[in-house]
């Protein structure tokens, strides 16, 4: 089972990285680039997707729990990240701690803003 989870996993992820650049590159093209409109849109469906598949995958024990391997973790991991953290962030909160989803949610942003920032720093610095 080991093997097939990764194998799945790996699958769902080409297929969703592949689906982002797709997507991304057609908006783009379409929309112009001075708003990532690309981005914006996979980060949103990704979303909905993600909401989507955890709770019906989660309420139907008659799934195959492979299922989730393939879409959730592999194709829309694949697709965006962003999700992933939005999920994260909404089972925090589900959960009731308030507090804790506030920070994870406010302290990504922060930490995630501000490490791109020193990455692009020292990429100039070379």
């Amino acid at each position: 089972m080991l093997l097939q989870k990764y194998l799945l996993i790996g699958v769902g992820g080409a297929l969703g990285s592949v689906a982002r650049y797709w997507v991304g590159s057609t908006i783009s093209g379409r929309m112009g680039i001075r708003f990532p409109y690309g981005t914006f849109l996979v980060n949103f469906t990704a979303c909905v997707a993600l909401g989507f598949a955890l709770t019906y995958l989660g309420k139907r024990v008659d799934f195959d729990p492979a299922w989730r391997f393939l879409i959730a973790v592999g194709f829309i991991g694949a697709y965006s990240t962003f999700s992933t953290y939005e999920w994260e962030t909404l089972s925090t909160l589900r959960s009731g701690a308030f507090a804790l989803g506030a920070v994870y949610a406010v302290g990504s942003l922060i930490v995630g803003l501000a490490a791109t920032w020193c990455g692009a720093a020292l990429a100039e610095l070379l």
